[in-house]
């Protein structure tokens, strides 16, 4: 399993939470392994309250018809480096 950093275990964390996954903690989450298809096998109803989570979190808006998405999507380290990028270049 891949090192987690302090930012992917917060994320790690709040996905836990908000999906209620009762057999799995943050730290089992590996940031390379896939969120769906696979991995924590996520579906797209799990990707919505992903997103809903997000965007209160972190003010930072994931839309479904962007093409970039899936590919967000397709990890923790994805999803965590998209965030970092997207939050470094909102202004304050």
């Amino acid at each position: 399993m891949a090192e987690m950093t302090d930012f992917e275990l917060k994320l790690a964390t709040l996905i836990c939470e908000i999906l209620n996954l009762e057999d799995v903690t943050p730290t089992d989450i590996d940031p390379e392994q896939p969120l769906f298809d696979g991995g924590l096998d996520l579906d797209s109803i799990d990707a919505l309250e992903i997103a809903v989570a997000i965007a209160q979190e972190y003010d930072v808006h994931l839309k479904a018809e962007d093409e970039q998405t899936k590919e967000i999507f397709a990890t923790l380290r994805n999803l965590a480096n998209h965030i970092e990028r997207e939050r470094g270049t909102q202004t304050a």
